[in-house]
């Protein structure tokens, strides 16, 4: 029998669309063994509209890996536990794209190694800004080169807590990105650009003040405030309070706010009451940043 840990994840980090992440210490877990018949259960927070048949999106990412290496399995039975909720902005789609490549990796023996993993996994989610965090934990950028991946690790433990504040909606992953312009002006790349520079530079040296500056964004955080009510000014009161930055986490509803340890609260109620008063409720979460990404055990 194996188990897989997977992290949820908080994806571009502001400017960093679809090539930068971070992990987070909220994660689902997968225990799956060998079967006479394809048995997935469910269990944990979330299960709702979740499939328990050959269409679960982990089921498919684990056949997808057997087919590339020509391996024949028997079926499993897979017990999948929920705690990253789904549709979100945490990632909860690359947990099943991670954990269904490491459970299939670990039943055929282990042939391919994490970079390989993490190809098939971007092949899968069409970028590798959720999947890169969550194989590899802490804060990642990933550069798409031609026909290979590029992965950095940029910290493993940085020196701040996340803030994550989950509006009580739903924003899929393909409307959010509908929303978006087919171009942007050559003002907003070298806006993005810069900024990009700077949050690698703040995350290497630890010089999280840069955050306020180094997380503004102009590609995509703009476009998808229509779909958020009350999103920009809630990110601009969690700086105003102590925040060493704070962004849209992934395609959205959730915000993630970085910050100073003991501002946890203030800042987590600041960007809550906001979005009260545009008509959002929500939750918060203080989230350690996850250093170690998925995790296997044989038991």
């Amino acid at each position: 029998m194996f188990q897989v840990k997977v992290p949820a994840t908080s994806a571009n980090l502001g400017p960093g669309f679809d090539c930068m992440g971070l992990a987070l210490r909220l994660y689902n877990y997968i225990q799956a063994e060998e079967s006479e018949t394809l048995e997935i259960i469910l269990k944990g927070t979330y299960t709702s509209n979740i499939p328990a048949d050959e269409t679960n999106l982990l089921w498919k990412t684990a056949c997808r890996l057997w087919q590339k290496i020509g391996f024949q399995p028997r079926p499993l039975k897979i017990i999948l536990e929920s705690h990253v909720p789904p549709a979100r902005g945490l990632g909860s789609s690359s947990t099943a794209v991670v954990g269904g490549l490491i459970i299939a990796n670990a039943v055929a023996g282990n042939p391919l190694n994490r970079l390989q993993l993490l190809e098939i996994a971007s092949e899968i989610e069409g970028h590798p800004d959720n999947v890169s965090p969550a194989l590899c934990g802490g804060i990642t950028l990933t550069v798409m080169d031609e026909n290979k991946l590029i992965p950095r690790t940029l910290a493993k433990s940085p020196k701040f807590k996340a803030v994550v504040v989950i509006p009580d909606i739903l924003v899929e992953t393909e409307k959010a990105r509908g929303i978006l312009p087919a171009s942007v002006s050559r003002t907003d790349v070298i806006f993005n650009a810069s900024r990009v520079g700077l949050l690698v530079d703040a995350f290497i040296n630890e010089e999280y003040d840069l955050l306020a500056v180094a997380t503004q964004d102009r590609i995509h955080q703009n476009q998808r405030a229509s779909l958020i009510s009350g999103m920009p000014e809630a990110l601009k009161s969690a700086v105003r309070v102590g925040a060493y930055g704070a962004a849209l986490s992934g395609s959205g509803p959730t915000l993630i706010a970085f910050c100073p340890y003991g501002k946890e609260d203030q800042i987590a109620m600041t960007m809550k009451s906001v979005l009260q008063e545009n008509g959002l409720p929500s939750a918060a979460l203080t989230l350690d940043i996850d250093s170690e990404g998925a995790v296997l055990t044989e038991i």
